[in-house]
């Protein structure tokens, strides 16, 4: 039903409403199964509903979540990329792999469960507790490193010199806390309390995760393949923040996987 309109302004037998009246200086047409939006969306009564995982889906799942905890020590991982690796990079992986194969084989990872937890993205459910600890590293993992990385560069681009080391020993414990926290507090996309919200907090982390993961490969591949100058400094910097902000645009527009919201699919007009 409409709410506040008049008889000629609700829908007619075509399936197209148009809003106010002919004279009005701009329409909203809709249909049944089409709004226009401006963005890519998806419906969430036209996605295919499944009531179990199959073994191939989580096993393709359970490594997302072996990198996501094996980042975790932050200057351990630094060393990894600096150095090549270490006996200490080889034992975390070790236990990173054995708890995450059993939380994963009791179902306890996102993506690794026998069944999914969220069937309908618009549905109001407590938001378990395995859910809000995954997610909460993977912000961690998102966030935290690329802001270090952005840091580095910029202080490279504008002194010459290289401090990467010194950020990640100094800083990114501190950073790491403070994602955490915000976690523990259910202030991020897909850690809160419900998963009301799920068909749309999913683009702002699927997003986050491609601009990281994107602009980070870039990166590595222009840190091992150019030699250091202050030209190459700028290059680096000024790539990394064009990588970021190419692919947050992308997603915004919904063009990435994962990140058009998914909405009920009905127009809803209210005071």
């Amino acid at each position: 039903m409409w709410v506040g309109a008049s008889r000629s302004e609700k829908r007619c037998a075509s399936g197209v409403w148009q809003g106010w009246n002919s004279t009005s200086p701009w329409r909203l047409r809709h249909n049944s199964s089409e709004m226009a939006y401006a963005i890519k969306v998806e419906y969430a009564e036209q996605r295919r509903m499944r009531d179990r995982n199959t073994r191939r889906y989580r096993l393709a799942h359970w490594p997302i979540w072996i990198w996501v905890f094996f980042l975790a020590p932050g200057p351990l991982t630094f060393d990894l990329f600096a150095r090549g690796g270490s006996r200490g990079n080889l034992v975390w992986l070790l236990l990173v792999m054995a708890a995450t194969g059993v939380a994963g084989y009791f179902g306890q990872l996102p993506g690794v469960e026998p069944r999914p937890y969220i069937l309908r993205f618009t549905e109001d459910k407590p938001n378990p507790l395995y859910r809000k600890i995954c997610y909460t590293f993977a912000w961690n993992a998102a966030i935290t490193f690329m802001l270090l990385n952005l840091a580095g560069l910029v202080i490279a681009a504008a002194t010459g010199k290289w401090v990467m080391k010194q950020l990640y020993l100094e800083a990114y414990f501190p950073l790491c806390a403070t994602v955490l926290l915000l976690g523990l507090l259910g202030l991020l996309p897909r850690v809160k309390s419900s998963t009301k919200g799920e068909g749309t907090e999913r683009r702002y982390f699927y997003g986050t995760v491609w601009a990281a993961v994107i602009s980070q490969t870039i990166l590595l591949l222009l840190w091992k393949t150019l030699p250091r100058s202050q030209a190459t400094n700028e290059f680096k910097l000024a790539a990394f923040v064009l990588s970021l902000c190419a692919v947050g645009a992308a997603a915004a527009l919904g063009i990435l996987p994962r990140t058009r919201p998914i909405v009920p699919g009905q127009l809803m007009v209210a005071d």
